[in-house]
């Protein structure tokens, strides 16, 4: 299902705050950060020409997020960001002078991030993201998962040294309890989600996301004339949309955001006309230009097709949601009326994000029917066919 954006605040300007989080000024100095960082290198952009033939349109691209500073997922940008953010600006207030990224390593830094506790909930990878940040910086780390998350992402996150604490219940449940632990503790929550009187530190996460575009800005030749965001939880859809916006204003491409539909929160703001959930709506009901949903067989279809391409495409290994923005893209290439609704020509150059690898290898082989080192190796023998740098 295929909602177009019927908000009164569809293509106005971003709010104040949210126009200054996603700057280009702040991509800047996100991008700053990351130069700090010895594991950072760019991510590659992958060309489908096959796929594009195959479905009627100009050209696809897709961001390969699966190799992410080692962490294998889009939200390595944004956790470990926001937690030296939040170490630096402790240490300006504590010595009482502006602190830069630059001297993170430095004793007097390090003396007072080893007195700060970081914690947030996760389904995995935010948490990942969280707990290295903390250990760059020699913070301390909890992190709280609900009784859905697996073992292996459980052990991926305790082996850079943080505190696991299991709660009973969902997602939702495991977000409460950390934000109550915090509290209670004086720790600081470092959430990827936002709620009342908490934005600042999401913004942070949000905030760091928009490397990914800066990024693949560069490596694209021509800017794109449509993207297919998935939902998440919201901050990787606004952050996307939010600094397109910013970058182009009414030129921007058209936004699709692609929600799964078990969990199409986003979908079922835009279908309200006003938020259900997601505070990120903010962003989107001014920036995205449609809502969609997609099922979870769409999504498994998607993970083996990019496991297994044709026409001489490279193969990429993308997680339970990684390819949902392409699912959401094939959905609509398959119907007539829904391409002409969002105009999606033979001429549309398409941009979209693997927003994960795969994090739960087990979990991944099973869906996929092989191991995803196996499908890395499919991916090392026909090489990226990554565009140059755009003039």
């Amino acid at each position: 299902m295929l909602l177009l954006n019927q908000h009164t605040e569809h293509r106005t300007s971003l709010a104040a705050s949210d126009a200054e989080i996603l700057s280009v000024e702040a991509a800047r100095e996100v991008e700053r950060f990351l130069r700090h960082r010895a594991d950072y290198k760019e991510t590659p952009l992958v060309s489908l020409p096959g796929l594009a033939r195959e479905i009627g349109v100009a050209s696809i691209h897709i961001k390969d997020e699966g190799h992410r500073l080692g962490l294998g997922s889009f939200k390595a940008l944004g956790g470990s960001y926001a937690v030296i953010r939040l170490v630096l600006e402790e240490a300006t207030r504590r010595l009482g002078r502006a602190i830069d990224v630059s001297e993170l390593q430095t004793p007097d830094v390090i003396t007072v991030a080893r007195q700060m506790t970081v914690s947030c909930a996760t389904d995995g990878n935010h948490g990942r993201s969280v707990a290295l940040g903390a250990r760059l910086v020699g913070a301390k780390c909890a992190i709280f998962v609900h009784s859905g998350v697996s073992d292996e992402r459980i052990n991926a996150i305790a082996r850079f040294g943080a505190q696991m604490i299991r709660v009973n219940g969902n997602y939702d449940d495991s977000v409460a309890e950390a934000s109550r632990v915090g509290a209670e503790k004086g720790w600081i929550t470092v959430s990827d989600t936002s709620w009342q009187g908490y934005e600042r530190i999401p913004g942070f996460v949000m905030q760091g996301y928009t490397a990914l575009l800066s990024e693949a800005l560069r490596q694209l030749t021509k800017i794109p004339t449509h993207v297919f965001v998935q939902a998440g939880v919201g901050g990787i859809a606004a952050a996307v949309a939010g600094h397109l916006s910013v970058l182009f204003g009414n030129n921007r491409p058209f936004f699709t955001v692609v929600d799964p539909s078990r969990a199409a929160c986003l979908f079922e703001s835009a279908r309200a006309g006003r938020l259900v959930k997601v505070p990120t709506w903010r962003i989107l009901s001014r920036a995205a230009d449609a809502f969609m949903t997609v099922d979870e067989e769409d999504a498994i279809n998607v993970m083996k097709r990019l496991a297994n391409p044709r026409d001489g495409d490279p193969a990429i290994v993308a997680g339970e949601s990684g390819g949902v923005g392409l699912a959401g893209l094939l959905r609509v290439a398959s119907d007539r009326t829904l391409r002409r609704r969002i105009g999606l020509g033979q001429d549309a150059r398409v941009f979209l994000v693997n927003t994960e690898g795969a994090t739960d290898p087990s979990l991944y082989e099973e869906l996929v029917g092989a191991p995803p080192a196996q499908v890395a190796a499919d991916t090392d023998r026909t090489k990226y066919r990554s565009t140059d740098l755009m003039s």
